[in-house]
């Protein structure tokens, strides 16, 4: 149970890097770059990128005290982070604009995370 939880830990950890890398590359590289419809999207999905990857945090200290119940929501939130926000930060960079079809996948993902992790920790007090 440790291991697993010292590894959701270091993953959230990496994304929280990768957040803080994405964002100043937003804020300092791309504004004479793009438009500001373009700076928003990106700020969208840093903005949910950085959210994402703290829950992601949570979970793993979580899973000391609950074991691998968190490991199934973690992972969904690691796909809604890729989908998501990485969908707003290719179009951003000039992906075409029907990729943003998936963003809403990653939403989708994003809340099947948190939902999962309600269901699984409601059980809790039924699996005595």
């Amino acid at each position: 149970m440790t291991a697993t939880a010292h590894l959701l830990q270091a993953q959230a950890a990496l994304n929280l890097a990768l957040a803080v890398a994405v964002g100043a590359f937003g804020a300092h590289g791309l504004k004479a770059r793009v438009g500001p419809e373009q700076l928003a999207w990106w700020h969208t999905g840093t903005e949910y990128f950085f959210y994402h990857a703290l829950g992601m945090l949570l979970l793993g200290v979580l899973a000391l005290h609950v074991g691998t119940r968190v490991v199934m929501p973690f992972w969904l939130l690691q796909g809604g982070i890729v989908l998501f926000c990485g969908s707003l930060f290719l179009m951003t960079l000039g992906a075409p604009r029907w990729l943003g079809a998936i963003t809403p996948l990653g939403g989708l993902f994003f809340i099947a995370g948190w939902l999962v992790l309600a269901w699984r920790l409601f059980r809790m007090n039924t699996d005595v």
